[in-house]
């Protein structure tokens, strides 16, 4: 390419293995339909295949077209190197809290392809080789999409005691210490309004625990304990160093003027130790 290019060569640059990312590759969520051939009825999953790569944006965040690319190349790349998996085997799942409004006229107006919302929140691509869809969380039915629909930075009451509720069921069959971390983050000022109105008849307490968020927040509170606690014990030990070292030169000084043949008090008054203290050391010069 070099000899090919070699009349370009001073507005071009060369860069041999290069390397993409400085951490291995990795999407959000894969999920395998087993048997492939089973047609799962929820709406969020009618268009899945048996592999299927979904892109989860926090609700602080949002979908843009670098993350379209991103995905998408995902997907060549995972069928690239994955045996017995074609490009045809996947589907594309774009999950962001708000409307993708960049993305979406990408989409329609650069590429030509059609955006239809078939369900609440839910819009399915065509005109591409992999089924695509994006999902706007905050405008899935609560009913039939409590959890996607709670990532959400403007939860209302009823919603986080359904979540609590519902919680207290799912958290024995799925991990939900990530999902309740995301949320507490999002809402804490509503979560601190629930628990207040339920004056104790309904707590958040048994959910986490079971979610394993509590466990994991004990062992991180005592970490940082320790970690404190070094801290604290160092900044302890400089100060107990600096009166031990204080004491023991005062000592010396006593000593010394002891050695000289001073008084008692007047070695005392000197190093500002007590009278007694300097006695004791002058004893222990005189055996």
């Amino acid at each position: 390419m070099q000899l090919e290019l070699a009349d370009y060569r001073d507005l071009l640059e060369f860069k041999y293995e290069y390397q993409l990312t400085a951490e291995p590759l990795r999407i959000d969520t894969l999920i395998i339909k087993k048997p492939s051939g089973v047609q799962i009825d929820k709406n969020i999953a009618r268009i899945f295949r048996s592999e299927n790569l979904c892109e989860y944006k926090s609700p602080e965040d949002y979908l843009s077209v670098k993350d379209f690319f991103k995905v998408y190349a995902y997907a060549c790349f995972y069928a690239a190197i994955t045996p017995e998996i074609s490009l045809s085997d996947i589907t594309l799942t774009f999950i962001g809290p708000k409307y993708p409004r960049e993305l979406i006229k990408y989409l329609t107006a650069d590429r030509g392809y059609t955006v239809e919302e078939r369900w609440p929140g839910i819009r399915i691509v065509t005109g591409d080789y992999l089924p695509i869809q994006i999902i706007e969380s905050q405008k899935l039915s609560a009913s039939d999409n409590l959890w996607l629909r709670g990532l959400s930075t403007d939860l209302e009451i009823q919603s986080i005691r359904s979540i609590i509720e519902e919680g207290r069921e799912k958290g024995k069959i799925v991990a939900l210490g990530a999902y309740f971390n995301v949320l507490l983050e999002a809402n804490p000022k509503t979560f601190q309004e629930v628990l207040r109105m339920a004056n104790g008849a309904l707590t958040i307490d048994d959910v986490l625990w079971e979610a394993g968020l509590i466990p994991k927040w004990l062992e991180a509170g005592e970490e940082k304990g320790k970690e404190q606690g070094k801290e604290i014990g160092k900044e302890i030990g400089k100060e107990i160093g600096k009166e031990i070292g204080k004491e023991i030169g005062k000592e010396i000084v006593a000593k010394n003027l002891l050695n000289l043949g001073w008084s008692i008090e007047k070695a005392a008054e000197v190093s500002e130790l007590e009278v007694e203290k300097v006695k004791l050391l002058y004893a222990s010069i005189a055996k």
